[in-house]
């Protein structure tokens, strides 16, 4: 895309000319350009898959660079749009690179001290989809209510949550968030405005409409009101409580975000197999919906940024679908590899982990060197393995 004239600072395409992050939706067409059945495939799709960002020549200043998001959004019932760039400092996208580092490592923590048995019952893990929890945080001010389903952890952490904490949490711990009374599906801090981790599919979106509800109840006259989002997979986005409080939330207007976090696997079912209607931001009919390239922290920033403006202001509800992907099975007891084939994880890990795509992001616009973030990285890991053994103690 062509280097925008009456811009201040550098600008940068995101998005490969001829990459569609929505095509998945159809059973017809190859998910994020990987193939679900032979590596084959997912190698002819691979060669037009790949994330790259392209440069406009133009000198600019190093405090910020303007990224083109053109293709990350799709709109239902809306008359505007997320905007199609976004300008991010170094500053931004660092400290959006180093939360995002450290869930993937403390999830990593997880499924070892998991494997270790040092960890028991459920525990459903995050990596895959760090850069919904974190764009959404990016875009939220702490006094917006969240609530989400039983895969919380990095939630729980983008919301104020230590490491040792959700940790000590996992070994039920006193030390835990929750005092190791709640385990990996019931995290919970009123003073962040988190409200779990809820174990029951679902059960989460209508208590979220009721923060909703409080939020519009606390609001001040003429003030724009906090919102309340409530996140759940593809498998529940056809309960009735759902329906119910969707319903209930558009006749009173509240300020409520139906965030589906569609990673294509309800457990161990792929979305074309149990769901009749796939294109998940448009099932609050009359609700206005966006969705939203869930692999990209700068699409996913944007586009909440926009969805919290939009129901805010009392413009009512909105239905969002985050594109995303995780690598683990549905919970630790689930090997993730018997309705899916390990070519299909490998390649969405070469060609759309998120993790990677920030750091490339960060490399070629000139905001870290490749040493730089290897340091970065390497002083996560040595934290997170110090608030490992701290949560033991």
């Amino acid at each position: 895309r062509a280097l925008k004239k009456d811009s201040p600072n550098r600008y940068c395409s995101v998005k490969p000319s001829n990459f569609d992050p929505f095509t998945l939706h159809s059973p017809k067409e190859i998910m994020f350009s990987i193939a679900r059945n032979t590596l084959a495939a997912a190698r002819r799709a691979s060669t037009t898959g790949v994330p790259s960002l392209k440069f406009g020549a133009r000198a600019m200043s190093s405090d910020s660079v303007t990224f083109d998001l053109t293709g990350s959004f799709e709109t239902h019932n809306l008359d505007t749009a997320p905007n199609n760039e976004i300008t991010m400092s170094k500053e931004e996208l660092l400290g959006h690179f180093q939360l995002m580092y450290t869930m993937r490592r403390m999830e990593i923590t997880c499924d070892n001290e998991y494997k270790a048995r040092n960890i028991r019952g459920f525990c459903h893990l995050y990596d895959g989809q760090e850069a919904v929890a974190t764009g959404i945080n990016a875009a939220f001010d702490k006094e917006d209510s969240w609530i989400t389903s039983y895969r919380c952890h990095c939630i729980a952490l983008a919301r104020g949550g230590k490491v040792n904490e959700i940790l000590a949490e996992l070994f039920g711990n006193k030390g835990g968030m929750t005092d190791g009374k709640g385990g990996s599906m019931h995290f919970y801090s009123k003073k962040n405005n988190f409200f779990g981790g809820q174990g029951i599919v679902g059960a989460q979106v209508p208590v979220g409409t009721g923060l909703a509800f409080a939020n519009k109840y606390n609001a001040k006259p003429g003030e724009d009101m906090n919102v309340a989002i409530a996140c759940y997979g593809d498998g529940a986005a056809n309960q009735g409580q759902i329906w119910e409080a969707a319903n209930m939330a558009s006749l009173w207007k509240l300020p409520m975000i139906f965030c589906i976090e569609n990673n294509h696997y309800g457990m161990g079912t792929s979305m074309e197999r149990h769901s009749s209607h796939s294109d998940y931001y448009k099932m609050g009919n009359h609700i206005p919906g966006v969705r939203i390239d869930g692999m990209n922290i700068l699409a996913v920033k944007e586009g909440m940024r926009f969805v919290k403006e939009h129901c805010g202001s009392g413009n009512g509800p909105m239905y969002v679908e985050m594109m995303t992907y995780r690598y683990h099975g549905h919970s630790m007891s689930d090997p993730g590899t018997t309705y899916r084939n390990r070519e299909e994880i490998a390649m969405t890990r070469s060609t759309r982990d998120p993790l990677e795509f920030v750091k490339k992001t960060l490399m070629e616009a000139g905001f870290a060197e490749a040493d730089e973030i290897k340091s970065i990285e390497k002083r996560i890991r040595k934290e997170v393995q110090a608030e490992t053994k701290k949560a033991k103690e």
